[in-house]
């Protein structure tokens, strides 16, 4: 019989999840370092993951005793005449390199065109950040421009490369009816990350 592949899906980081992430972080310091600074002490994980409307921290998990594949987070999450925000990720080690973030990303796609009902996401990176790069070009989003010293990151100033994808862009397949959350746990839908615990 031959095993069923596991499969990601996304579901909000919640405060249970501290210990994990943080070790995740720990261990993934040379994959991450000089792209990305994911908190890495348990104040800076709390405030990360704090209830806001206009930013949503989602955890993409699959069937691993170490649950934790990765993270995308969509932050300045504008409605209205806009509709648009824009998605920060990283991956955890030992899990980086697998398909998991990219398959994750169609699932990005349906809640933020779908359930959140946006117009557009963008991404900016850093151009020697191949892997990043890869992962955007190869799942639809399109190169916008570049813009020289445009994030301080790791205490310099550094150029992106701007990237885009409009709801348009991506093929109705995409947006279809498989849950982008794990339906297993209770109160960890990404929308979730919008409303109080107690909500």
């Amino acid at each position: 019989m031959v095993p069923t592949p596991l499969r990601p899906t996304l579901r909000r980081l919640i405060p249970g999840d501290r210990g994990s992430f943080l070790e995740a972080v720990a261990r993934s310091r040379a994959l991450h370092h000089p792209w990305a600074y994911p908190p890495d002490t348990p104040d800076a994980f709390d405030a990360y993951i704090k209830v806001h409307p206009a930013r949503h921290a989602l955890a993409v998990v699959v069937d691993h005793q170490d649950p934790l594949v990765g993270v995308y987070a969509l932050s300045q999450i504008h409605q209205g005449s806009f509709r648009n925000a824009y998605l920060g990720y990283y991956a955890f080690l030992p899990h980086a390199g697998n398909g998991y973030m990219r398959e994750a990303m169609t699932l990005v796609f349906r809640y933020a065109f779908g359930e959140l009902r946006l117009h557009r996401l963008q991404a900016n990176v850093q151009p020697g950040n191949e892997r990043s790069l890869a992962l955007l070009r190869s799942t639809g989003w399109r190169e916008e421009g570049y813009a020289r010293r445009y994030l301080k990151v790791g205490g310099r100033w550094r150029d992106h490369v701007l990237f885009a994808i409009l709801a348009e862009d991506v093929p109705s397949s995409v947006r279809g009816r498989r849950p982008v959350y794990d339906r297993r746990r209770p109160r960890t839908r990404p929308s979730d990350a919008a409303e109080p615990p107690g909500g």
